[in-house]
C-alpha cells in the first residue's frame, strides 16, 4: 500500500534556487518491497547517507524484528518538479498510548541514523525545505524520535542538523585516519609493541591468522560461534543479551552474509587458529569510515593475551592502508575504545512533534533524555546508580 501526499513547494515564492533542491512531493510506502528500487539507487555514488542505511541491513532489521516489535515500515520519499528522488527516510512507525511514533529503523543496532540524501540538493537544504518534507507526515506521524544521527557525514552537514535538536545521551569515540599516514600515527609505537609482546602467545598457536571473512561458510562458521559465546560474555558482564532478543540472529545473519562489492552489508574481521575462533569484530564500511557494531572473544585461557586489542590492531591498520579517513568503535565509554579513540564524533538527538499530541510527548521524550545524558556526563552520580542497580536489579 501507498500512501501518497502530493504538494506544492512552500518556497515556491522565495528566491530562485536549483530545482534539486525543491521539494514538490512527499510519498509515504509502507511496504518495504516497493521503497526498494529507490532505496538501493540511493546507495549509488553521489548521495549522502551512512553504511548503516543500506537497504540490505535496515530491510532484514525491519523484517526480523522490527516487525516482531510492532513496528511497520514508514519510508518517506521526496521528490522534485521533475519527480526525481532527492531524499529517502526509512523510518518505522509504532504506536504507544495514543501516540504515532516514527523513528529510523534500526533500534539498538545502527549506531548512526540518517536519511539518505542527493549529496548536491542536500547541501542547499534550508528550513523551509524541511517544513515542506515534514508537513505531509502530520496526517500519520504525531512525533519523529530522530536519535543517534551524525551532525556531519564524510565533510558535509546532515541537513536534519537544521531541525531543533540536543546531543545524544552518549558519544562516539572516533579515530581519525591520516590519509597516508605512517602506522604510529594512529597507535603509537609503545602500544604497539605491548600488543606485539601479547600476540608472541598467540602466534605459536597451529593455523593463527587474521582475516575478513568473504565466503558464506567462513561467515556462517563465525556466526555460529558468536552466537554460541556472546551469551557467556554478557552474563559474565551482568549486561543483557541483547541478541537473543526476537528476530536479531535471523536479522544479524542475513545482513552478514548480503554482498556489497567487494564486501558484505556487514563486514566480520577475525583472529583465529586451526582449532579456535579467538576473537571476531564486525562493522560496516563505505569506503571512507569503518564502524564498529559487535564483536566477542574467546572463554579459553588465550583471552588473557587480549585478542581483541590485538584484532583492533590488525583493522585499523587494513582499513589505513586502504585509504579511509576515519574509523569508529560504536556509541559508548569502554575503557578499550579510549585506548584506540582520542576523538569524538558529534551525535544528535531532534523530538520533532508534527502535531499538537506530539509536542508533549516531544517534550517529554526530550527531557527525560536530556536528564539522562547530565547522569552519564556526572561520572560520580553515573557509578553510583549503576552500584544501585547492581544492588536491586
Amino acid at each position: 500500500m501507498t500512501m501518497a501526499a502530493a504538494m506544492q513547494s512552500r518556497t515556491a515564492e522565495a528566491p530562485a534556487r536549483s530545482k534539486a533542491s525543491r521539494i514538490a512531493q512527499v510519498d509515504v510506502v509502507t511496504e518495504l518491497a516497493e521503497a526498494e528500487v529507490v532505496w538501493r539507487a540511493f546507495e549509488a555514488n553521489g548521495h549522502l547517507f551512512t553504511p548503516y542505511q543500506r537497504f540490505d541491513l535496515l530491510g532484514p532489521w525491519q523484517r526480523q524484528v522490527g516487525a516482531r516489535e510492532g513496528a511497520l515500515p514508514f519510508v518517506v520519499i521526496a521528490r522534485d518538479a521533475e519527480r526525481r528522488p532527492l531524499l529517502l527516510l526509512p523510518f518505522s512507525l509504532r504506536q504507544s498510548r495514543g501516540v504515532r511514533t516514527a523513528c529510523f529503523m534500526g533500534g539498538k543496532h545502527t549506531t548512526f541514523n540518517m536519511g539518505l540524501w542527493n549529496a548536491e540538493s542536500a547541501a542547499q537544504v534550508t528550513s523551509a525545505d524541511l517544513d515542506a518534507l515534514l508537513a505531509p507526515l502530520s496526517e500519520h506521524v504525531d512525533v519523529l524520535v530522530l536519535g543517534q544521527q551524525p551532525l556531519r557525514w564524510h565533510d558535509q552537514q546532515n541537513p536534519f542538523a537544521l531541525l531543533p535538536r540536543q546531543s545524544s545521551i552518549n558519544g562516539c569515540p572516533l579515530l581519525a585516519l591520516e590519509p597516508g599516514g605512517l602506522p604510529e600515527s594512529r597507535i603509537s609505537n609503545s602500544f604497539r609493541r605491548r600488543l606485539k609482546s601479547k600476540e608472541k602467545k598467540l602466534q605459536a598457536l597451529a593455523g593463527y591468522r587474521y582475516h575478513l571473512a568473504t565466503t558464506d561458510t567462513d561467515i556462517t562458521r563465525l556466526l555460529d560461534w558468536f552466537f554460541r559465546v556472546k551469551p557467556a560474555r554478557m552474563a559474565e558482564q551482568k549486561l543483557p543479551n541483547v541478541f537473543a532478543e526476537p528476530g536479531v540472529e535471523q536479522f544479524i545473519r542475513s545482513a552478514c552474509l548480503a554482498p556489497r562489492g567487494e564486501g558484505r552489508a556487514i563486514d566480520i574481521h577475525a583472529l583465529e587458529c586451526d582449532y579456535e575462533v579467538i576473537a571476531i569484530f564486525a562493522g560496516v564500511a563505505d569506503g571512507e569510515r569503518f564502524s564498529m557494531m559487535f564483536n566477542t572473544y574467546t572463554m579459553s585461557e588465550h583471552a588473557r593475551y587480549s585478542p581483541g586489542l590485538i584484532l583492533m590492531r590488525y583493522i585499523i591498520d587494513c582499513y589505513a592502508e586502504r585509504g579511509y579517513r576515519s574509523l569508529d568503535l560504536g556509541i559508548g565509554t569502554d575503557d578499550y575504545k579510549r585506548m584506540f579513540c582520542k576523538d569524538d564524533e558529534e551525535i544528535f538527538d531532534s523530538f520533532v512533534p508534527l502535531t499538537s499530541r506530539g509536542k508533549l510527548a516531544a517534550m517529554a521524550m526530550s527531557s527525560l533524555s536530556h536528564g539522562k545524558r547530565l547522569v552519564k556526563q556526572n561520572q560520580m552520580l553515573f557509578d553510583m546508580a549503576r552500584r544501585l542497580r547492581q544492588a536491586f536489579g
